[in-house]
């Protein structure tokens, strides 16, 4: 067994803290971007985690603010500000190069940070990314009942704790939408979707493909994958992304 990299806190502007661990390695520095109301304990961030230690790699796992072991409350929480809480981690703890990991909601940030930081996104892997899920993911009853209510609150299979979903991070994300016009990125990407997978249609990895710019993007279809991908099969897949991204010149 690898030894994990200890729990760790860096505060950002006001003194809320953001928890993170960063193991120390060579190469690209590995970035494990959590899905919504996920952190970085996630069986997907601990597999790669421990590949990572295994060769050698730096790895950085993190919780946005609100989600985790990071201070603050998960309602006050909104695409944006999640997306500068990776930026700014990146900046204080990471030096070099990085290749960004997100699943699902992560896959959408791992797009918004690499347009804001191009000349560091060296490569994304996206599992079930799920851009644009403020556009997509919601019926127009769920809409109204956001800006009626402020907030939706749903049973989910993922976890203990209801899915709440604020108008503030509704109205966020729609700021932020990006399939509508070509994602200007020019690194490799590698899409990882589940056909089986009832929350992100599979059809939207080759929506993301064909919106980027960039001409290196793979995205693999996996026919019974659902939407955690989590599978000794699916972790292997992940890795193997991973690893073959191409180093740049």
């Amino acid at each position: 067994m690898i030894e994990r990299a200890p729990l760790q806190y860096l505060a950002r502007s006001g003194g809320l803290r953001l928890a993170y661990r960063m193991r120390v390695g060579c190469g690209l520095t590995i970035v494990f971007l959590p899905g919504y109301m996920s952190d970085m304990e996630g069986g997907k961030a601990l597999a790669l985690d421990e590949w990572a230690g295994g060769q050698g790699r730096a790895m950085l796992r993190l919780d946005y603010s609100g989600n985790g072991a990071s201070d603050g409350s998960f309602a006050d929480g909104t695409l944006e500000i999640w997306r500068d809480d990776v930026l700014f981690l990146i900046d204080r703890l990471v030096e070099g190069p990085v290749v960004l990991v997100g699943s699902s909601m992560g896959g959408w940030l791992a797009l918004l940070v690499a347009l804001a930081i191009p000349e560091r996104v060296v490569g994304i892997v996206g599992i079930a990314a799920a851009p644009d899920f403020t556009e997509w993911g919601f019926s127009d009853a769920q809409k109204t009942q956001l800006h009626d209510a402020g907030r939706i609150v749903e049973d989910t299979p993922y976890g203990d704790q209801p899915y709440v979903t604020t108008l503030a991070f509704w109205q966020s994300g729609q700021a932020h939408l990006l399939l509508g016009a070509p994602i200007a990125l020019d690194c490799p990407v590698r899409l990882l979707q589940g056909q089986a997978d009832l929350d992100v249609p599979w059809s939207l990895a080759l929506d993301i493909a064909a919106a980027l710019r960039s001409s290196d993007v793979q995205a693999l279809l996996i026919k019974d994958g659902d939407h955690r991908l989590s599978r000794d099969a699916d972790i292997a897949r992940l890795i193997e992304a991973v690893a073959n991204l191409p180093e740049p010149t």
